[in-house]
């Protein structure tokens, strides 16, 4: 097997507990804090994060489908972009 499939298997794997992790966090926030940082409101967010969740689980094809792609990338924006801006409006270490 190829060097790349492994890579891009692995980070497949990974890529699950991030978008549950994500979905779990926006789950457990309050509502007026995203809305209080100028981001989309929670259950926008919930949405979002609870699809991505989805999509990487279900993706039978692995890493080889731009649906786990999509699915990694709007995980990765809820946790670099809007995850720190509610903990600090929250004053939240989680």
């Amino acid at each position: 097997m190829e060097l790349a499939y492994w890579i891009l298997t692995i980070l497949w794997i990974a890529g699950i507990p991030v978008g549950v992790f994500a979905f779990v966090h926006a789950a457990l926030q309050r509502a007026d804090a995203f809305t209080a940082v100028d981001k989309l409101n929670k259950l926008a967010w919930m949405g979002i994060t609870g699809a991505a969740a989805l999509l990487l689980i279900v993706s039978f094809q692995g890493p080889y489908t731009i649906i786990w792609i999509a699915g990694l990338v709007a995980s990765l924006v809820y946790i670099i972009d809007v995850r720190p801006k509610v903990k600090e409006v929250q004053g939240r270490s989680w």
